[in-house]
């Protein structure tokens, strides 16, 4: 009896558990899925959305750009853009060869490259078919308007919560007074 019972509770804890699984399944019906997929296995949501590095992610503002910034040396304090189909302050703009370019190789439609920090190293090894998926599914989701601060010159003053990334051999900052 007593075994039965941990069956049933163990059966009724992984349906729970699984019922509660924000992360979609990797084999996909259609693009949209497959780039929902990709997009939360690549850790988009981390730098993207405001809220994520204070570990409340703000679900209204999904990919709609982060709160925190990354300090480079000699580069600047760069931040999560906005990414979702916002016209105005997003990527809705954007052709889809333009946001394929930005995710593969880095540059932006404007010709600027993007902040090292953003994987498109990595992400210039994706299939054809996973980049267009990724596309498709940010096309897909709300836009969301939310105009990010930044990015900043080295210098500029800086209005948001930033990580530094220094040197080896350099001295930990002091906290702000």
């Amino acid at each position: 009896m007593r075994a039965i019972s941990y069956v049933i509770i163990t059966a009724a804890i992984a349906a729970m558990a699984s019922a509660v699984n924000p992360l979609p399944k990797a084999h996909a019906e259609t693009a949209i899925e497959r780039g929902h997929y990709l997009v939360v296995v690549a850790g988009c949501n981390d730098c993207h959305t405001p809220g994520f590095f204070f570990g409340k992610p703000d679900p209204n503002k999904y990919l709609g750009g982060s709160d925190v910034g990354f300090e480079i040396p000699g580069l600047g304090v760069f931040n999560g853009r906005n990414i979702t189909p916002d016209k105005e302050t997003g990527i809705g703009g954007w052709t889809d060869e333009q946001i394929a370019a930005a995710i593969t190789t880095g540059r932006r439609p404007d010709g600027r490259q993007l902040a090292p920090i953003m994987n498109y190293q990595a992400f210039v090894n994706m299939t054809k078919d996973d980049v267009k998926a990724v596309v498709a599914y940010l096309r897909s989701i709300p836009p969301v308007h939310n105009k990010v601060p930044g990015p900043y010159k080295p210098g500029e003053k800086v209005t948001i919560f930033t990580f530094r990334i220094e040197p080896p051999g350099q001295t930990a900052a002091e906290a702000p007074k």
